[in-house]
């Protein structure tokens, strides 16, 4: 089972920054797990939809060949509650890149409330270094990672830094209709 912690992409700019939003609803059995009869989203699950977003914005920067993991959230503050029927959206930007891997900082608002703020660190397994560790050599795989951007519009909205859409075929992904 896949948990997925955004609905869509609204905004994404290879390279850049991605928008990704996430319906809130009563029928998701964790916001009744949280606190018995004040159902509310739990900040850990907004921290992995804040991870996914940048997650697949610096997976990207690598063209979605290489495995890069979540490494350490190096900030993360939160603002209040997510209730049933509000609407998270997050707002991730490439920050630093290095050798070893990329920052990202991200931000999930509820309309015009800061709801949390993060920086995080995604560390790059290169192929050799993560087979020699008993790891693969991809987070996903081709065809899943493929149907995930399709799902969440990455190929409807998505554009590379000169404008020009992005395209499964661009990184030797399957397209589905």
């Amino acid at each position: 089972m896949r948990w997925f912690w955004v609905d869509r992409f609204t905004e994404y700019v290879a390279g850049s920054h991605a928008v990704g939003v996430k319906g809130v609803t009563l029928s998701e059995e964790h916001l009744h797990d949280h606190w018995e009869s004040y159902p509310v989203m739990p900040n850990t699950l907004i921290a992995e939809g804040m991870a996914q977003t940048s997650g697949l914005l610096i997976s990207e920067l690598y063209e979605f060949k290489e495995l890069v993991v979540l490494a350490k959230f190096t900030k993360l503050e939160f603002n209040g509650l997510v209730r049933p029927g509000e609407t998270l959206t997050y707002r991730a930007e490439v920050g630093a890149t290095k050798e070893v891997g990329a920052q990202a900082t991200v931000t999930a608002t509820v309309g015009d409330r800061d709801q949390a703020r993060a920086e995080i660190f995604f560390a790059r397994m290169q192929a050799g270094a993560a087979s020699a560790q008993g790891l693969p050599s991809r987070l996903f795989d081709p065809q899943d990672l493929a149907h995930w951007l399709q799902i969440t519009d990455v190929f409807k909205v998505g554009v590379h830094q000169d404008g020009s859409p992005m395209q499964p075929g661009d990184y030797g992904l399957p397209v589905y209709a």
